[in-house]
């Protein structure tokens, strides 16, 4: 059996350029980027290499791209380094877990901005949750789960107005779609490296210039004192290859045809979240009486992959809490799959993608119906 990835948004495949580069440097350049002597600076000549790649798809400046593993680390050093102890922090209900578990340990009040029946956060609500003690706005830029793309911009002007800082979240977003930092307004930017075609362990946080921002690790001068610990030169060159190389122009096409024959083809499936503002690869999909968990596995058993929620919360009882903060209730929230394309894709895979999640749903439901009410 042939197997088709629609789980991107979880991880992507390790792009062809990204690999060769990768391998490349891990066979020929395995000095220390901190060593002075020949070794050591061919690393540092690498490193530095992916931090103007980096840079430049972010619109910003080397020096503002501090290397770390990924992007619950990029948060973590956003929010842990900028917030101190008596401060406030306002962030939305549709955060990733990286973001809203760190909030929750920082010790300090969080004001938990609501997001509407689209996905969205209203830059109004925000602003009404400022307070003269506001550190920190911390939103995310595109949701893991439905994909809705956030006002950024005006959330970040609204921040600034008000003397706190801006954080986002734009692990989803990066090289999916156009990201300016100066155009956003933006203090701090978390991407990661595993979403956009380099190998898992690598990620960036965008730091703007004059940012006070506090190391969260004790150690060496890496980093420009902002993240000691060795640099990993090999996913840092395969992280800057896939930021100069990643396009996913043509994936919308794919996830408004996907889109499409799912919702023409199956009674009573609906699309979760905004339909306008949202990623080119992701579209949330509920099935009304099915179990998400079930649909799952029922297209994972016939070659295809997908997901019932976000990655980092598969297994967990709990719905998503991304679709219960937009207003769905338990078991519609149980009863919906995320699909997220990616550049390999085809419109091939995408139509047996229909035909198999219109059989799994018919078939899911016919045995739901002759199950007894009492079993």
């Amino acid at each position: 059996m042939r197997h088709f990835y629609f789980d991107h948004n979880a991880t992507a495949p390790l792009s062809a350029a990204a690999r060769a580069s990768l391998v490349a440097c891990l066979d020929e350049v395995y000095g220390n980027a901190s060593s002075i002597h020949h070794f050591g600076q061919a690393a540092k000549q690498k490193l530095e290499m992916a931090r103007r790649q980096v840079a430049a798809r972010l619109g910003a400046k080397p020096k503002e791209i501090v290397f770390v593993s990924g992007g619950t680390e990029a948060d973590n050093l956003a929010l842990r380094g900028i917030v101190a102890p008596g401060q406030h922090v306002v962030t939305s209900t549709i955060e990733h877990p990286a973001v809203l578990n760190t909030c929750a340990a920082l010790g300090v009040d969080v004001t938990y901005v609501a997001a509407d029946s689209s996905g969205l956060v209203d830059p109004g609500d925000v602003a009404r949750a400022l307070r003269p003690n506001t550190a920190l706005v911390s939103v995310i830029h595109a949701n893991n789960e439905l994909g809705t793309v956030q006002p950024i911009a005006e959330i970040a002007r609204i921040a600034r107005d008000a003397g706190a800082y801006f954080h986002s979240d734009g692990v989803q977003a990066f090289g999916k779609i156009p990201v300016d930092v100066n155009a956003l307004g933006v203090d701090l930017y978390s991407i990661s490296g595993h979403k956009i075609g380099a190998p898992k362990g690598i990620g960036a946080l965008y730091v703007r210039e004059g940012t006070p921002l506090r190391a969260i690790a004790s150690g060496g001068h890496h980093e420009r004192e902002r993240r000691p610990g060795t640099e990993n030169v090999p996913g840092a060159v395969a992280l800057g290859i896939a930021a100069e190389t990643a396009d996913w122009t043509s994936v919308a096409a794919l996830r408004d045809r996907l889109e499409s024959g799912i919702l023409a083809r199956i009674a009573s499936a609906s699309l979760n979240g905004a339909r306008a503002e949202r990623i080119p690869n992701t579209s949330n999909i509920r099935f009304d009486a099915i179990e998400g968990e079930a649909l799952l596995i029922s297209l994972d058993l016939r070659g295809f992959a997908v997901s019932s929620g976000a990655a980092c919360s598969s297994g967990a009882v709990e719905p998503s809490h991304v679709l219960i903060a937009i207003g769905l209730t338990r078991e519609q929230a149980r009863s919906s799959i995320r699909f997220s394309l990616g550049p390999e894709n085809t419109e091939e895979q995408v139509d047996a993608l229909i035909e198999a999640v219109a059989d799994s749903v018919r078939h899911l439901r016919r045995i739901s119906t002759e199950v007894p009410a009492h079993a």
